[in-house]
């Protein structure tokens, strides 16, 4: 293991752009739940099924918009499919903050169909400006930063919604959105280079060439992945109220992030890829003893360790979706991943949920594992024997 590669790619004032934009771009993405959830209840006065709805309308409506956007990024570039976010964006985020509970829901749907693919431009503009090899290393570094905002950004929005008036907060977050869409725009990086051996500028390459099963079966375990995560968020909620130490939280969720930056620091510098499957087991394996924790310091320790395969879960499926889609189709390839790991992040807390109140918190960490256990051996074995077959037909001919 080295930490050469890392050097190599932060070298890269382009990669060192995108990664800084990335970064900025997705702490409002990491702060809206919370705050809208904040803002329904405590300025609105409604309930926290009715604040649920407003962050299920947004969440549904980025899944839905993430292959329709990326795949307009692949035909228009980013400026033509950016701008009309940034607009459609910065009008219902200027009205909805300070808009009755209905209005709020249209205008959170809304904006969220017409969301900057973030994840998609980010994604690309990191593959087109490193070279092959160091690919993962680069996409190493974007989970991280993922990561980061999803730690920073709702600590820094429940902060600012316990100090202030949620309307301005909720106005002032997304606001920033915008204006590091602006800069996006401005700056429009590359989001691919030409690969002569794929691909031509400007070709468009017809989704049955690439929708096929192997890169489904990439997508489910991107979506098991975050279905294990999300189970697991409403899983260590229960877990430290079951303890009586809901206060210490941080204590659970710091070791749980740290562990996976540094997962994704060590991922980013081995010497060879991983396969999906096998880090989706992983992290299925190491999620499931949290179940057994005695208190928070026992679930701490566990959470360290299951959060070890996080980021390279998520690298990993990222990286393998990069190689097995022409990069002509790559905005759509992303987009549709980024669709799917939304899908399961939104099925894992309430499967989780349901688990909890029948055999309480830890049977919300052993349903989650066994459906990533169930996704990873069945994804393995699928792979395996694909790969047999095209052997045995490689020496038939």
């Amino acid at each position: 293991m080295s930490f050469s590669p890392y050097q190599r790619v932060l070298r890269s004032a382009d990669v060192r752009r995108v990664l800084l934009l990335g970064l900025l771009l997705r702490i409002p993405i990491a702060s809206a739940a919370i705050v809208l959830t904040l803002h329904v209840v405590q300025s609105l006065g409604r309930s926290y099924s009715e604040a649920g709805l407003v962050a299920a309308g947004a969440t549904l409506a980025i899944a839905v918009s993430g292959p329709w956007r990326g795949k307009l990024l692949d035909r228009m570039g980013l400026r033509r499919v950016v701008l009309p976010s940034l607009i459609v964006n910065a009008v219902c985020w200027a009205i909805a903050p300070f808009a009755g509970y209905w209005v709020l829901l249209v205008l959170a749907t809304t904006a969220g169909l017409f969301v900057v693919p973030t994840f998609s431009i980010i994604r690309q503009g990191v593959i087109a400006v490193v070279p092959d090899d160091d690919r993962r290393t680069a996409l190493s570094l974007d989970s991280m930063s993922v990561e980061m905002a999803f730690m920073v950004g709702p600590v820094i929005a429940v902060w600012l919604a316990t100090a202030f008036d949620t309307r301005f907060v909720l106005f002032g977050l997304q606001m920033v959105g915008v204006l590091v869409g602006i800069a996006l725009f401005v700056i429009n990086p590359t989001l691919r280079p030409v690969e002569p051996d794929t691909d031509v500028a400007g070709q468009v390459v017809p989704r049955k060439a690439w929708f096929r099963a192997g890169f489904l079966g990439i997508c489910g375990a991107a979506a098991a992945a975050t279905i294990v995560l999300g189970g697991s968020d409403v899983a260590i909620v229960a877990a430290m109220r079951h303890f009586g130490a809901v206060d210490q939280m941080g204590i659970v969720l710091v070791p749980w992030a740290a562990g996976s930056l540094f997962g994704g620091l060590i991922y980013g510098a081995i010497s060879r890829s991983i396969q999906p499957f096998i880090l989706l087991l992983g992290l299925a394996a190491a999620t499931a003893p949290m179940a057994l924790a005695g208190g928070t310091w026992s679930l701490a320790t566990i959470s360290l360790i299951s959060g070890l395969f996080c980021a390279p879960t998520i690298t990993a499926t990222v990286d393998a979706v990069s190689r097995v889609v022409p990069s002509a189709a790559r905005g759509e390839a992303m987009g549709w991943h980024g669709s799917f790991m939304t899908a399961g992040g939104a099925l894992g807390a309430p499967l989780g949920g349901a688990a909890i109140d029948t055999w309480g918190f830890g049977g919300g960490f052993l349903l989650v594992s066994a459906i990533g256990v169930v996704v990873a051996l069945g994804g393995y074995g699928a792979l395996h024997v694909h790969r047999r077959r095209v052997t045995m037909h490689a020496l038939a001919a």
